[in-house]
């Protein structure tokens, strides 16, 4: 029977069933991500941390110069105006420091006056994108999931990519994406490096996008249509925050190591790579991209599963990174993809410290105590089988009918007592 149940002002109806799941999926949400953080203590103290979930109060700075951790959203700002931007990398609270004025962190008040590494930008105002616009937005007719940057963590709408049509954005048949990573316009400039790995780093849509070949003799980069395969997508949000699908890379199993015919590991060493704008055949790119004046595609990227570990480890590239602040994308760990996975297994972890600890807790009550709890479940199941089976099917239940069943129940207890 398709039981349905609603609230007392006559909500839309769901089924029990429907109605669990969304609760399943709610918390598993908020566990992706959160990185699963219960919020229960201040992260200051754990420094700049590689990736945690970051809120902005604009009720406290409405010039979006600051950032809070979960437990400081919910403790020190309820009731504030609050923008979820979701995961922000390298990031240390901000709650109560100079920023703030008088106020000051509830959790943990003793804090520096500023956190000297910590980076803004206008999605702590609650703007996105190169329109600058809210999320979600008061003016849209229809509210748009938007694609998220893995290097300046912005997001995107997709008609604001600068792509010339959205068939250029890797999706299968079924409009899932095929990409791990997206990288936009401006950031792909200062990337323009990976225009230079093996063609499966890079995906493809339906038309062909633009790459690069190095011109050995002179070390400047030049255009050439690109031949790029297809492969897949980052991570998932929730809330109010702008969404970005997950998926899996589906390209072959053969490495870009093994493509490009380079030891596994797809690094070089850094003793034999080359000084100045002279090339060696062991740093992958064969360019010093240090020296290298690439010429600007003005293309946003889509990158494959995996790319981080193509990454060249040679002396130069290592001096681009740092150069460019860009030595994150070497850490596998960084990527949204890790941050769900490690969120997941704690989530598991959890359940299970829940499953154990109740179990335990049964474990040590007597007989008797054991048996009236087992009753009172055999009594709850039966109860709720009765009640859903002499449901009118026709009617949706309602919050009235919840609380009388239980009521039932009490009574009933009351009785056999």
């Amino acid at each position: 029977m398709d039981t349905t149940f609603d609230d007392e002002e006559g909500g839309p109806s769901v089924t029990l069933g429907e109605y669990l799941e969304e609760v399943e999926e709610r918390e598993l949400e908020a566990d992706l991500v959160l990185g699963g953080d219960e919020g229960r203590e201040c992260t200051y103290n754990k420094g700049y941390m590689k990736r945690q979930a970051i809120f902005s109060c604009i009720t406290c700075t409405p010039d979006g110069n600051a950032g809070v951790c979960t437990a400081c959203s919910l403790s020190c700002h309820d009731g504030h105006q609050i923008v979820e931007l979701w995961t922000k990398r390298n990031f240390r609270c901000d709650c109560g420091n100079s920023k703030f004025g008088e106020f000051y962190c509830k959790i943990f008040p003793s804090k520096d006056i500023e956190n000297v590494e910590n980076s803004y930008n206008h999605n702590f105002k609650g703007l996105y994108c190169t329109c600058a616009r809210p999320y979600p937005d008061p003016d849209a007719e229809e509210q748009i999931e938007m694609i998220q940057c893995c290097l300046c963590e912005d997001w995107f709408h997709e008609e604001h990519l600068g792509l010339e049509s959205s068939d250029e954005i890797p999706r299968d048949e079924e409009g899932e994406p095929l990409y791990e990573d997206f990288m936009c316009k401006a950031c792909s400039e200062v990337c323009f490096f990976l225009k230079l790995y093996p063609e499966v780093i890079l995906v493809a849509g339906k038309q062909p996008n633009a790459t690069a070949q190095v011109s050995k003799d002179k070390g400047i980069l030049e255009d050439t249509p690109s031949t790029c395969g297809f492969e897949k997508p980052l991570g998932d949000t929730s809330y109010n925050s702008p969404k970005i699908d997950v998926a899996q890379a589906s390209v072959g199993s053969e490495s870009i190591s093994n493509r490009a015919g380079l030891p596994p590991g797809g690094s070089c060493n850094s003793s034999t790579c080359t000084e100045g704008a002279s090339l060696h055949v062991n740093c992958l790119l064969g360019v010093n991209i240090v020296a290298a004046s690439p010429v600007i595609h003005g293309k946003a990227m889509f990158l494959s599963k995996n790319w981080r570990d193509a990454l060249c480890k040679c002396k130069n590239c290592l001096e681009y990174y740092h150069q460019k602040r860009i030595a994150f994308l070497l850490d596998k760990e960084d990527s949204i993809v890790e941050y769900e996975k490690m969120a997941k297994q704690k989530r598991e972890e959890k359940l299970q410290q829940q499953e154990g600890a109740e179990l335990s807790l049964f474990n040590k009550l007597g007989h008797v105590e054991k048996v009236e709890i087992l009753k009172g479940i055999e009594d709850m199941k039966d109860g709720l089988r009765t009640f859903l089976e002499s449901a009118d099917s026709s009617k949706p239940i309602s919050a009235a009918d919840i609380h009388q069943f239980f009521d039932d129940i009490k009574n009933k207890r009351r009785r056999v007592g």
